[in-house]
């Protein structure tokens, strides 16, 4: 990569779950195919979690989560997607996209065909890829020593864990690995810390495809402090949980709302006004973009 990497040249590729990986992928949605998100399938709470209960497979939530976000054209086929059905039967609160794409999957389609269908069927040009075609659970390791499973077990947990697992060791999905090889700038987050932006990180080969990978990496805060243990942590412990994964490299810079004086001077903050003005808890999509478009030129 080099200081020649224009904006209408960039590959971007963005890491975590549904809804802070929808918002950057809504906020670089112009960018189309030269942006690939890469999303977390370990969430076990909601429909989803009912559905991998029942039937098993990866999680479907965020990737559908991130690709609601990216509907431009309203459509019968986007109202079908986003349809949530309503009561207390067996089909309450179950999201039809969800439904759809576990169709797809038990139809011995692979996961990210059956992403990349639907991306199809809505007019979805950013692409989305699974970080593991293969189910797995997340997994933290107490400081007592029990091992606790499942993301919404990970958020219940009164203290910071000493580890996170993905549990078992699953491969990731090798159109990942060559996304990350290729990609110009990454951003991690923004997002829940512990079970959006952690595991696809935790894979052996993500974190050494980060380590190796001559894109320049950015930390994207999050603009409220998170419930849970994820609540607890500085963002330099994140920052260095982050790091750990990704086999010791450093990340380039953190993209924040506000200056940390705590942090290590060898992080660069880059400091701008994200917050959209209906929630300040929100990244605002345009101001998203333009802090974005301002990172790729210093590639």
């Amino acid at each position: 990569m080099t200081s020649t990497t224009h904006l209408g040249n960039a590959s971007i590729v963005a890491i975590g779950g549904g809804h802070g990986l929808g918002r950057i992928l809504s906020a670089l949605s112009a960018y189309g195919s030269q942006v690939t998100g890469i999303v977390t399938t370990t969430d076990n709470g909601g429909s989803t979690g009912r559905i991998r209960a029942c039937q098993g497979g990866i999680a479907w939530g965020d990737t559908r989560n991130c690709i609601n976000q990216l509907i431009t054209e309203p459509s019968i086929g986007s109202m079908i997607f986003e349809y949530r059905f309503r009561g207390n039967g067996e089909l309450g609160g179950h999201n039809l996209g969800n439904l759809m794409l576990k169709a797809l999957d038990n139809l011995s389609i692979r996961p990210l065909d059956a992403i990349n269908l639907i991306r199809d069927m809505l007019k979805v040009n950013t692409h989305i890829v699974p970080m593991s075609e293969h189910p797995a659970d997340l997994a933290a390791m107490t400081a007592e020593g029990n091992i606790i499973s499942g993301e919404t077990s990970v958020d219940e947990l009164n203290d910071i864990p000493q580890r996170l697992y993905v549990e078992p060791a699953v491969p990731a999905t090798k159109e990942a690995i060559t996304a990350i090889e290729d990609a110009d700038l990454i951003l991690l987050g923004p997002g829940s810390f512990l079970t959006s932006v952690m595991p696809p990180l935790l894979l052996k080969e993500m974190g050494m495809a980060l380590k190796n990978s001559k894109a320049k990496v950015i930390f994207v805060t999050n603009l409220d402090f998170e419930n849970g243990p994820a609540g607890m942590m500085s963002l330099e412990t994140m920052l260095h949980w982050c790091e750990r994964a990704m086999e010791g490299r450093h990340l380039d810079g953190i993209l924040t709302d506000r200056h940390h004086p705590d942090l290590p001077v060898r992080y660069q903050q880059i400091i701008e006004n994200l917050a959209s003005s209906n929630h300040e808890w929100r990244h605002d999509r345009d101001k998203l973009k333009h802090a974005i478009d301002k990172l790729i030129i210093t590639c």
